[in-house]
């Protein structure tokens, strides 16, 4: 499950606004690659919408099927906030959609007349053969 944590306006290249929704998954736990000690964590991703402000608002708290993953994509630089520090990334996250079960319908091997000598005799509404509301 991936909940909506908040909202942000944003601008188009040609100067339109719109919002995206700020999705964030489950706790992780992740091995930091510097200490080598385990910290805790939750992937995020942005989702566009057409929603106006209110209802992104809204829609905060709200729970989705589905994950956060990493995926592979071409190099590109972000500046990490705190430190100014400009990294080369190839990666990102985004949403997945939960994926729905498949179930495949087996074929029954018992026959009609199998199936029917299980079936009571005679009024298959009552064992006593009684009415009783």
């Amino acid at each position: 499950m991936v909940r909506i944590v908040n909202y942000q306006k944003r601008t188009t290249e040609e100067g339109k606004d719109f919002f995206t929704l700020e999705l964030q998954g489950g706790v992780e736990i992740v091995k930091s690659q510097e200490t080598g000690k385990n910290y805790m964590t939750a992937r995020k991703a942005s989702m566009s919408c057409t929603f106006d402000e209110a209802t992104c608002i809204s829609l905060i708290g709200t729970e989705l099927p589905g994950s956060v993953k990493k995926v592979v994509c071409e190099d590109y630089s972000y500046t990490i906030k705190d430190t100014g520090e400009i990294i080369t990334l190839s990666h990102r996250f985004e949403y997945v959609e939960q994926e729905a079960p498949t179930y495949s319908p087996q074929k029954s091997n018992t026959t009609i007349e199998e199936f029917m000598s299980k079936a009571p005799v005679g009024n298959s509404f009552s064992t006593n053969g009684q009415l009783v509301h």
